[in-house]
């Protein structure tokens, strides 16, 4: 029996452990609370549940294959440098967080120094990836991406699709930054097409009926178009629903990435504002607007 290592049980990475148990692949299952590991081992019939990183590694048969799926930053640094000093030569060492590419490419190098083998897949399905399978994004060599091929297939909506070699270290996660920047721009789109629908209030649209007709032969769409007129169905209006989008990382990355290789994107660059925005960050700026306004033009100020 294939198995792996899975070093962090969240929404994403605990769905993939059940998908990774449920296709035939014995998950040596790690994370914070051990709690959540017993629960998920009493779930899945090919899940042992593990309380610390040496446990992991005695239950796995070199040489090893660990797959961590932590938060980006500081928790995947340290477990990485954790791991680093457990690993044997020969080992392969797995990042699936959406980590910024650069820092994939460091650490490629850094562990290759240790004789350790390095792949960053950019990973992507949120939490319907355990039904529909997960669209993985590898970066590494030939050979380490050719030995995790099996469990990118297990993963994957089928073993022919869904899964792709992208290139040398880093490009998985470079890929992943990309597909998130598009990601804003769609999901930025959709939304101003409907809130510009609920504002023509004479014409007194049912923006959840036209969502669903435009599932269907529509241009426009999408997976994204499919989750709006599922919640739309229940509320139209959304008034319970605060008007505040939080951004990733990969967002951000996007758009510095598009500076520093002087690629026009101002769809995904616009997108990345506008959440801003609906996060507070330009109240001051357009308190200063008013404030302007009324300094030339004697216009009321709202208070």
């Amino acid at each position: 029996m294939l198995e792996i290592g899975l070093y962090g049980l969240g929404r994403m990475g605990g769905n993939m452990a059940r998908r990774l148990s449920r296709g035939g692949i014995r998950v040596h299952a790690l994370n914070r609370s051990f709690e959540v590991t017993q629960k998920l081992a009493a779930e899945e019939a090919n899940i042992t549940p593990c309380r610390d990183a040496k446990e992991m590694l005695a239950g796995l048969a070199a040489p090893r294959i660990v797959w961590l799926m932590l938060p980006a930053g500081e928790a995947t640094e340290a477990a990485i440098n954790e791991l680093s000093a457990l690993l044997s030569p020969g080992d392969l060492l797995v990042d699936g967080a959406n980590g910024f590419y650069q820092e994939a490419m460091r650490r490629s190098e850094h562990l290759s120094g240790l004789g350790l083998k390095f792949v960053d897949v950019g990973v992507s399905g949120g939490v319907w990836g355990l039904a529909n399978g997960y669209c993985l994004m590898a970066g590494g060599t030939e050979p380490d991406v050719a030995r995790l091929q099996p469990y990118l297939q297990a993963l994957a909506p089928t073993p022919e699709t869904g899964w792709l070699h992208a290139g040398p270290a880093g490009s998985g996660h470079f890929t992943k930054m990309v597909h998130n920047g598009i990601e804003y721009g769609m999901m930025q789109a959709l939304a101003e097409g409907f809130a510009l629908m609920s504002a023509k209030q004479e014409f007194e649209l049912d923006i959840s009926a036209i969502a669903e007709l435009w599932r269907h032969s529509s241009v426009v769409r999408s997976w994204l178009l499919d989750l709006s007129a599922d919640f739309l169905k229940n509320d139209q209006k959304l008034d319970a629903i605060a008007p505040v989008v939080a951004d990733s990382g990969e967002g951000r990355w996007t758009v510095l990435e598009s500076v520093n290789l002087g690629v026009p994107t101002p769809v995904m660059t616009l997108a990345l504002m506008s959440r801003f925005a609906s996060q507070g960050k330009g109240d001051f700026a357009n308190q200063m607007l008013a404030m302007m306004r009324q300094g030339f033009g004697g216009h009321a100020v709202q208070k």
